[in-house]
């Protein structure tokens, strides 16, 4: 098996933020696929509630600077890069102070869904595709793990799909059972719109997006999905059988699973 390049973009990654199923899975597989000599880049957003001192993030001034424009809005865009010490991953953290740096992550602190948090997925998504950009990495695989990571597959296949970088990728897109409360509000749908992602790609959608249409919409332009927890949506694992779109079931034994996965969605080139 040749080694792969994969990009890893996670919502959340232990110990940066409070265990749970998708940040111990955040940390767990870009460690394990390093260590099987893969090569990496993993990105999280930077949520307020991210301590910097302790996890020793530093910004890096020669990837920060850009400005994204989202609802007719400039947000700067700031990178920071820190490094998990027992696994010796590098993690690099989407941030701006107005989506991140000054808030809780999904939710606020009576535990009720952020109103913008569609837009701060948008951020998120954008951020993240420019700041590999200009690494000048080029990713076999995108593995998006988060439904903040939900709107990366659409980019990849139409507002980026002539970008050097992302011209032959393929994305796996994992399911888990943390989603949202709400839904994303009226506006979404054209703060989505970038490049060739235009409206009519959206038509087929809820005018309101939820937990569940953003699913569908990371699995239609995904090459592969993984059910990542038993309880993963059972709704998102039926659309994706109906779509038939290779489906990896929910495995303990991950590390060697997804490896295989990987190479089912992007095979060596002598095969």
């Amino acid at each position: 098996m040749t080694k792969k390049k994969i990009l890893f973009i996670n919502q959340e990654i232990a110990p940066y933020v409070p265990d749970t199923n998708l940040s111990l899975m955040g940390r767990a597989l870009p460690q394990a696929m390093q260590e099987k000599n893969h090569e990496i880049r993993t990105f999280m957003p930077k949520w307020g509630n991210i301590n910097e001192r302790r996890g020793q993030l530093h910004e890096v001034i020669r990837l920060s600077g850009m400005n994204l424009i989202i609802d007719d809005t400039d947000h700067p865009l700031i990178i920071k890069v820190a490094s998990i010490q027992s696994s010796r991953v590098q993690v690099y953290f989407i941030d701006n102070d107005d989506y991140f740096s000054k808030r809780q992550m999904v939710t606020d602190e009576l535990g009720e869904d952020y109103p913008d948090n569609g837009e701060r997925a948008i951020f998120f998504a954008r951020g993240v595709l420019e700041t590999v950009k200009k690494l000048r990495w080029v990713p076999d695989i995108i593995h998006c793990q988060g439904w903040m990571s939900a709107v990366v597959p659409l980019y990849v296949k139409t507002a980026y799909h002539d970008e050097p970088s992302f011209a032959n990728t393929k994305i796996v897109t994992s399911l888990f059972t943390k989603g949202l409360k709400n839904d994303l509000g009226t506006k979404f749908k054209k703060c989505l719109e970038f490049r060739e992602a235009k409206a009519e790609l959206l038509a087929g959608y809820k005018d309101n997006f939820d937990f569940i249409e953003l699913g569908k919409l990371a699995i239609d332009y995904s090459d592969g999905v993984i059910q990542a927890s038993e309880d993963a949506n059972a709704q998102l694992i039926k659309y994706t059988k109906k779509k038939e779109i290779p489906l990896l079931p929910f495995t303990e034994d991950f590390a060697d699973a997804y490896e295989s996965f990987y190479d089912q969605i992007y095979p060596d080139p002598a095969e």
